[in-house]
C-alpha cells in the first residue's frame, strides 16, 4: 500500500484522520499469554472479527485491483469468526453487528477524496494485521495448551 499510493507510516494526515474505532487486542483482553482467559480472549477476537467484516467490505469496494484477494479475505475473516464463535461457551456473547449499524458505517466510510480513501484503507489494512497478528498468537498458544484443533 505504502509503494503503490505513497501513504507512508509517517504521514501527518494519516494520525489525524485515524477516528475508525477499530478493533483491537489488549491486555485486558485476555489474549496475552500472562493472564490468558480462553473463553474472553475467544469472544474478544470473533466478536473483532465480525467488526472487521464491514471495514473490510469497504476495503473491497474501494481497493478494487486486489478485489479478488480482498474477497477471499472477507470469506476467510468471517469463517474464522464463526469456527471461534462456536468454541465460546455463550456463542451468544460475541457481539456481531446489526445490518443497519454495518451499513450506517460503510456509509460514513465513503468519501469523494480518493486520497482520504487510500488513507482509510491503509489503517483498516494495517489494524486488521495487527489484530490478527495477536490473533494467531493466541490460537496458537490455546492449540499449544490445549488439546483443540482450529
Amino acid at each position: 500500500m505504502c509503494e503503490k499510493f505513497t501513504v507512508c507510516k509517517n504521514s501527518v494526515e494519516m494520525l489525524a484522520l485515524n477516528n475508525l474505532n477499530l478493533p483491537k487486542l489488549t491486555k485486558e483482553d485476555g489474549c496475552l499469554f500472562d493472564g490468558f482467559d480462553e473463553d474472553k480472549c475467544l469472544r474478544k477476537i470473533s466478536s473483532g472479527l465480525y467488526t472487521f467484516r464491514t471495514y473490510l467490505e469497504y476495503v473491497k469496494d474501494t481497493f478494487t485491483s486486489e478485489r479478488q484477494n480482498v474477497e477471499s479475505l472477507c470469506y476467510s475473516t468471517e469463517h474464522l469468526a464463526h469456527t471461534l464463535r462456536q468454541m465460546v461457551i455463550n456463542p451468544n456473547e460475541v457481539i456481531i453487528p446489526d445490518p443497519a449499524a454495518q451499513k450506517s458505517l460503510r456509509a460514513r466510510l465513503r468519501s469523494d477524496k480518493t486520497w482520504i480513501e487510500k488513507i482509510t484503507t491503509h489503517l483498516i489494512l494495517r489494524d486488521f494485521t495487527s489484530f490478527m497478528e495477536k490473533t494467531v498468537r493466541a490460537v496458537r498458544y490455546l492449540k499449544n495448551t490445549r488439546s483443540f484443533s482450529v
